[in-house]
C-alpha cells in the first residue's frame, strides 16, 4: 500500500488538444477535464504536464492496437512519460487519451452523465500516469478508492456505486 500523499500547492500544467469534431458536442469537456486533472493533483506530489487529447473512435483503436495489441476503440489510454533526468525541465506526467463514442455509448448504456463520466476517466487517466494501476484486486480496490475519494472532492458521483460501473478500462 502507498504512503498517503501530501498535498501539493500547485496542479500540474495541462495540454488539451481537441483531434475530433464529434467533441463539440460537449462544449464544457475542457472545463470538467481540467478540473478533473486539478483534484485529482491536490492528492498527487507529481509535479510537471500532463498532455490530454479528445478524440475518436478510429483515433484512439490505432492507438491501442499499435500500443496494446488490442484492436478495438476503448474509452481512455494512458502513456506515463518515461522518468526525466533530474533537474529536467518541464517534467512531462504523460499522456491521457480519451474517445467520444465509446465514451458517449457507456453513458448511454450506463445511465451516465457524460461530463461526469469523462471527470471520472481523467481522474483514471491521471492516476495511472503517477503509478497507480488495477492489474490485481488489491490494486483496483486501492485505485477505486481514490477515485471515489477524488470524485467526491469535485462533489460528483462515486462512479462506483450508482450504477455498478465495472473495471473495464482500456488503459495500459
Amino acid at each position: 500500500m502507498r504512503p498517503a500523499p501530501s498535498r501539493r500547492a500547485v496542479a500540474p500544467a495541462i495540454d488539451i488538444q481537441v483531434a475530433s469534431p464529434l467533441w463539440q458536442a460537449q462544449p464544457r469537456a475542457e472545463q470538467a477535464v481540467r478540473a478533473a486533472i486539478v483534484a485529482a493533483a491536490a492528492l498527487s506530489t507529481a509535479d510537471g504536464e500532463v498532455s490530454i487529447l479528445l478524440t475518436d473512435d478510429k483515433a484512439i483503436r490505432a492507438l491501442n492496437r499499435d500500443w496494446r495489441g488490442i484492436d478495438k476503440p476503448t474509452n481512455v489510454l494512458s502513456f506515463p512519460a518515461p522518468a526525466a533526468a533530474p533537474g529536467a525541465l518541464p517534467k512531462m506526467l504523460g499522456d491521457i487519451v480519451m474517445a467520444y463514442e465509446t465514451l458517449a455509448q457507456e453513458c448511454d448504456r450506463e445511465d451516465r452523465i457524460f461530463l461526469h463520466h469523462l471527470a471520472h476517466l481523467t481522474v483514471h487517466g491521471f492516476l495511472h500516469l503517477i503509478g497507480y494501476d488495477h492489474q490485481t484486486d488489491a490494486q483496483a480496490d486501492e485505485m477505486e478508492g481514490l477515485e471515489s475519494k477524488i470524485m467526491a472532492r469535485m462533489n460528483l458521483p462515486d462512479p462506483y456505486l450508482a450504477n455498478g460501473l465495472d473495471r473495464d478500462f482500456g488503459d495500459a
